[in-house]
C-alpha cells in the first residue's frame, strides 16, 4: 500500500526505521511513500537511495540528507511558507 507524505510531514516517517540504520535499508522501508512536494511528487526511497551518506545516526541525520537532496524548489518559493508548516 502507497503512503502520500507532506514534506513538512517527514520526520514522521522517517522515525519508522530502527536507528542507526544503513542507506539501503531506509531506501527499502521508503520504497511505498510518495513525498509531495511545493513543485510535484517524487518516491521518498528514491530520494533516499540518491543521498550520500552510507549509514545515519539519527532521524534528524536522514531528514537533513533528504533535504540536502532535494532541488531547492522542492520546498517552495524562498519565504513562502506551506500555510499549514
Amino acid at each position: 500500500m502507497s503512503r502520500d507524505v507532506k514534506l513538512s510531514r517527514i520526520q514522521a516517517v522517517l522515525a519508522e526505521v530502527d536507528y542507526p540504520t544503513t542507506r539501503e535499508t531506509a531506501a527499502s522501508a521508503f520504497d511505498d511513500v510518495t513525498l509531495l512536494l511545493a513543485d510535484g511528487e517524487t518516491n521518498l526511497g528514491s530520494v533516499v537511495r540518491d543521498v550520500q551518506t552510507d549509514e545515519f545516526e539519527s532521524v534528524d541525520d536522514l531528514e537533513a540528507e533528504v533535504y540536502g537532496t532535494l532541488p531547492r524548489n522542492a520546498v517552495g518559493e524562498p519565504y513562502q511558507s506551506e500555510g499549514d508548516g
